[in-house]
């Protein structure tokens, strides 16, 4: 089993404007990195590596979380909106009417002007997970052979290789990439409302199979009881991350 253990970066200044960010590099100011100080990780992701999205309000939430610098993923960058970025979902609809209706009703096809679709985020994204779950085998393989010689030679096992517990990554990215993975791994088509609501300030723990294709194990697992730096962030699924 591979676990991937996605966690979405605290909220900055813009999304709790309720602005879509997409590849805007908006930081986190000092209200959102206090509480993320507050964040502590699940047991489940004890031992696993972690990679994060270089832009700075995912990058920075995980060398907060982690107490040290994760290795970027270019892969994990937001969604791009395109156009739509600075603006807010509320703006678009009273400006585009029916018009942004029906490009929601596309669903894994939906796609701002000039940004992605969660088709080509999950394009994206796929190589990813199979090289995750690549990795993972591979470690299996060897942690494995390394235990059976230590058996045969009768070697000191203390010294030999552990187990460090599955094998897998944290990955601390944005909505719009966690939301194309649990639609990928739940069969959700974007076009209806989502399987869960994906609260901020939690993590989601997914198993990938041995070509990367996830599967949903456990969803918004909390990381803190403090609460967000704006009443109500934590509340609803954010528009974008």
């Amino acid at each position: 089993m591979t676990r991937l253990i996605l966690i979405r970066h605290a909220p900055t200044p813009w999304n709790r404007a309720k602005k879509l960010q997409g590849r805007t590099d908006v930081p986190l100011d000092a209200a959102a990195e206090a509480w993320v100080r507050a964040w502590r990780l699940p047991p489940e992701a004890r031992g696993l590596a972690a990679i994060a999205s270089p832009l700075a309000r995912a990058f920075r939430t995980a060398e907060i979380l982690l107490g040290a610098a994760p290795a970027p993923e270019p892969r994990l960058v937001e969604m791009a909106y395109g156009a739509w970025e600075g603006e807010t979902i509320a703006d678009l609809a009273a400006r585009l009417g029916p018009a942004l209706a029906e490009n929601e009703a596309r669903g894994w096809d939906f796609q701002p002007p000039g940004g992605e679709s969660p088709r080509m985020v999950r394009a994206r994204v796929a190589p990813l997970l199979a090289e995750i779950a690549a990795e993972a085998q591979t470690g299996e393989a060897q942690t494995g052979e390394a235990q059976t010689g230590e058996a045969q030679t009768g070697g000191n096992q203390s010294g030999g290789t552990q187990s460090g517990g599955p094998p897998g990554r944290i990955a601390v990215c944005h909505t719009g990439v966690i939301r194309t993975i649990l639609g990928w791994a739940s069969g959700w088509d974007h076009r209806h409302p989502p399987p869960a609501v994906l609260t901020d300030g939690t993590a989601h723990l997914f198993t990938l199979a041995a070509d990367g294709t996830p599967t949903v194990e456990r969803l918004n697992l909390p990381l803190t009881d403090a609460p967000p730096p704006a009443a109500g962030s934590a509340a609803r699924e954010p528009a974008d991350g």
